[in-house]
């Protein structure tokens, strides 16, 4: 698979079938990720289409390893501008993670599976801000402690912090709820 610093250097050279590839592969994501922030899935689509305009208009020197940071950096620093002009509270949220489980499953795996996402969605949600956001970060969108904390604004150290803390809590809350088989990590 092409990286995402080979794809961009490639746009960058002209070739706009690379930023297609790159819009493919982050749109829909950042999209979500746009969405925990605004609540709102239309403004989020919105915004991760000016986070690729702002890409296109600006073409920043990205170095190599970031682009994915970068990304992400950008869509959480226009989220929170947006917000912080309709002056409202910031309320990350994972609502949008649940898929439609594929056809193939059996109907009692498909409910045992969509009431555990709904229950670790709920358990996510009363998790502190920074917490939910570092989690979210790392395990569903699969970025490194380094690109967390670039996109969060915080130190590699902190967001350690934030996920080994996130984890024993969210642990705890899915244990209140009667999932004795949480992850001990």
């Amino acid at each position: 698979m092409t990286t995402d610093e080979t794809l961009y250097r490639r746009y960058l050279d002209g070739d706009e079938d690379a930023l297609g590839e790159l819009m493919e592969r982050y749109g829909t994501k950042l999209t979500l990720y746009l969405d925990g922030y605004l609540c709102d899935l239309h403004e989020a689509e919105d915004l991760m289409i000016e986070v690729f305009a702002y890409l296109i208009a600006k073409k920043p020197h990205i170095r190599d390893g970031g682009f994915r940071a970068y990304l992400y950096q950008s869509a959480r620093h226009m989220a929170l501008r947006l917000l912080h002009k309709k002056r409202a509270g910031n309320c990350f949220s994972l609502d949008a993670l649940t898929e439609e489980p594929e056809a193939r499953e059996l109907v009692e795996e498909a409910v045992q599976s969509a009431e555990r996402a709904r229950l670790l969605r709920t358990c996510m949600t009363e998790l502190h801000e920074d917490y939910r956001e570092a989690l979210f970060l790392v395990y569903f969108e699969g970025l490194s402690h380094a690109e967390t904390a670039a996109v969060m604004g915080k130190r590699e150290k902190q967001v350690a912090d934030l996920i080994y803390r996130g984890k024993i809590a969210l642990r705890k809350r899915l244990e209140q709820e009667g999932i004795t088989d949480a992850y001990n990590g």
